[in-house]
């Protein structure tokens, strides 16, 4: 069975038309960190200043889990411990495309995780230009819009992940 894409009808993780057929598969893994008042912490991302939740990709020889510890400490200084699998995020309805300034378009199935502090030191990376804790119902304008859906469904408290 041959599969037939048409990338032209979907967007990127900012809302942005495509601007090609994505060349490249990568996989992801994101953190979604509350603080005690219900927070979730967010990174300004130097790249395209939007905020987004920390993560990455995953490295060759690595599980998603030790990625987004990884990521998490990289890009924030905090020790994390993963408490919860939220969802798999994989479909292009739920804006899995990433278009760098470079011109490298990716579709980027990604794992997301809950994961809590248990140490380190919130500090900038020279991926991030802020970092801070925003309250759920008041997030930024330009928070990555693929982020946003993940933030919804980790609110969402299910333990069953979803696979979107």
């Amino acid at each position: 069975m041959d599969f037939e894409f048409d990338w032209t009808k979907y967007r990127d993780n900012t809302g942005q038309p495509l601007a090609k057929r994505p060349e490249r598969l990568g996989v992801g893994a994101n953190a979604i960190i509350f603080d005690d008042e219900g927070g979730v912490l967010l990174e300004k991302r130097s790249d395209n200043g939007w905020w987004g939740l920390p993560g990455g990709h995953v490295e060759i020889g690595e599980s998603a889990q030790d990625a987004v510890v990884r990521e998490v400490f990289e890009e924030t200084g905090l020790e994390v411990q993963v408490t919860r699998l939220v969802g798999i995020y994989s479909h292009p309805d739920s804006l899995c495309f990433i278009q760098y300034p470079d011109g490298n378009t990716f579709h980027i199935l990604s794992t997301v995780f809950e994961c809590t502090p248990t140490g380190g030191a919130l500090q900038m990376s020279e991926e991030s230009t802020d970092l801070r804790y925003h309250p759920v119902d008041s997030l930024p304008e330009q928070v990555v819009l693929s982020h946003k859906i993940r933030i919804e469904d980790a609110m969402v408290r299910s333990q069953v992940p979803f696979v979107k």
